[in-house]
């Protein structure tokens, strides 16, 4: 996902004719390292707080370094500064070469990035947090990285991409509802209910793709992002398994190696559909379309 982000600033970029193909390999290099350092930062802060200890989600679906013996927490401590400081490098760098215009969405990603697991997730910020990173900030960031300016329609564009990643953390939040609810960790899925979040990602769903029918007729995208809707039979599939209550055990016909993962791994195939969809609507729409980026 972090991916496409940085794929959909690029696109933009070249749709305003100001690519830049250093500066944007520069940029995603320093978005996956900070992405790395955000994942890192999750399990330490996570196993700091007991949340990750003993029989918790997380550690059903993925080796986890410390619980898992992988790595001391003063070893996986000194993962992510180094893995955080190459990324902060980067971006200072970007913001020197380029300007400081780079400095705003850099400075935003970074705040959110830290207060993702702790406090946001536990206040029920966390799907906003994403929507807010894979939006506006990480595909903004990187049209100014390569372009030079910041550019509205590129942080629109971002936002209607990044309700797909927001649904994917809503979906594995719902999965692991029962789980955080033990550990204190109040989620949104925790706060509203199973039922009611089941519902908000199917929202978010046909805001999605609305909002990107609206986007087309008025101009702001170019016409051949319509592509993007061959991500609905996808999309089709995750809101049929969201209509019904998770099983409490992994049916025989589901893949264990998937389970507990049972609304994520539906949004998370539609998100990849959609994304690589709307990336190649974009990068289609350069001899195709004109479209300023204001």
């Amino acid at each position: 996902m972090t991916l496409s982000s940085a794929a959909i600033g690029g696109a933009w970029a070249m749709l305003a004719g100001r690519f830049r193909p250093g500066l944007w390999a520069l940029a995603v290099l320093g978005l996956l390292l900070a992405h790395a350092a955000n994942n890192q930062l999750n399990d330490l802060v996570d196993w700091r707080r007991g949340v990750d200890r003993g029989n918790y989600f997380r550690r059903h679906y993925g080796a986890h370094a410390v619980a898992d013996g992988l790595l001391t927490a003063r070893g996986l401590l000194t993962v992510f500064v180094c893995t955080g400081a190459a990324a902060m490098s980067i971006g200072v760098w970007l913001w020197l070469g380029v300007g400081d215009a780079v400095l705003w969405p850099l400075v935003g990603g970074v705040l959110l990035s830290l207060a993702y697991t702790w406090p946001l997730k536990g206040c029920g910020l966390g799907e906003l947090a994403v929507l807010l990173v894979w939006g506006p900030l990480m595909v903004g960031g990187v049209f100014v990285a390569t372009a030079g300016n910041w550019s509205w329609g590129a942080a629109g564009a971002g936002t209607l991409y990044a309700l797909a990643p927001a649904m994917v953390v809503l979906a594995k939040h719902i999965d692991k509802l029962e789980f955080d609810r033990a550990k204190g960790v109040r989620t949104l899925p925790v706060r509203i209910g199973d039922a009611a979040a089941r519902r908000v990602v199917v929202v978010l769903a046909v805001l999605q793709y609305v909002g990107l029918a609206a986007s087309v007729f008025a101009g702001a995208v170019p016409w051949t992002t319509l592509l993007a809707y061959c991500a609905l039979p996808p999309a089709w599939r995750m809101v049929r398994v969201l209509r019904v209550p998770r099983p409490r055990r992994c049916p025989a016909e589901y893949p264990s190696r998937i389970w507990p993962l049972w609304y994520t791994a539906p949004a998370f195939a539609h998100a990849r559909r959609y994304g690589f969809a709307f990336v190649a609507g974009l990068v289609l729409g350069v001899p195709l379309d004109s479209l300023p980026a204001p």
